[in-house]
């Protein structure tokens, strides 16, 4: 990730897309299906936990998450009926460990804090589930400082208009502001505000 320093200092904003840019989404998708595994044992008693687990956390890793649940209920045979305990723990799951930022993205936000610059998160995906990440992220302190917006409240991507909104509940001006995003898709919504964007990647 680019540091700090590296910013044009006239910046006076920082809008952080949150999934893989501040911290890996992974770590929260593998615990909701972790307690989804302990859950079907435990109303079921079969498929064992431990199999279901490793079975999603390899398709996760090869394909990512798109159709797990359909992959996993092909293999393990379980009813589509636990299809809605499935979605409702992505957007309420109480995790057994807290999220953590990556080292880099802590110590920009850190930064940023010290400058006293303003900290604003543009979260794409389901407002709840995105919430229920925030919520169990370990902030270090810094969740004071922070505003949240979520686009899917205001305009889907690539629409500039949610960045746009952003930008007038903080008298900001497109020249003030810098996107941090992960994705093509993040890319094309800053561009589409003519905002500046950087694209985070994480060795």
């Amino acid at each position: 990730m680019i540091s700090y320093s590296e910013i044009d200092p006239k910046k006076k904003a920082f809008v952080f897309e949150m999934d893989n840019v501040l911290f890996p989404e992974k770590d929260y998708l593998l615990q909701v299906y972790y307690l989804f595994a302990n859950f079907l044992e435990y109303i079921e008693a079969f498929p064992p936990a431990a199999d279901v687990t490793n079975f999603f956390k390899k398709v996760y890793e090869n394909h990512g998450s798109p159709l797990i649940f359909d992959k996993a209920r092909e293999v393990f045979g379980f009813e589509e009926k636990y299809r809605e305990n499935f979605e409702r723990l992505h957007r309420e799951a109480k995790l057994p460990l807290k999220l953590l930022l990556y080292k880099e993205s802590l110590s920009f936000l850190q930064e940023v804090v010290v400058d006293r610059k303003e900290i604003l998160i543009l979260t794409g995906g389901d407002p709840l589930q995105q919430l229920n990440k925030i919520r169990q992220i370990e902030w270090n302190g810094l969740e004071k400082y922070l505003r949240v917006y979520f686009t899917d409240e205001i305009a889907p991507k690539p629409s500039a208009e949610a960045l746009l909104y952003v930008l007038a509940q903080h008298q900001l001006n497109a020249e003030d502001v810098v996107f941090l995003g992960a994705t093509e898709l993040d890319s094309q919504f800053a561009k589409n505000a003519e905002i500046d964007f950087i694209n985070v990647k994480y060795s």
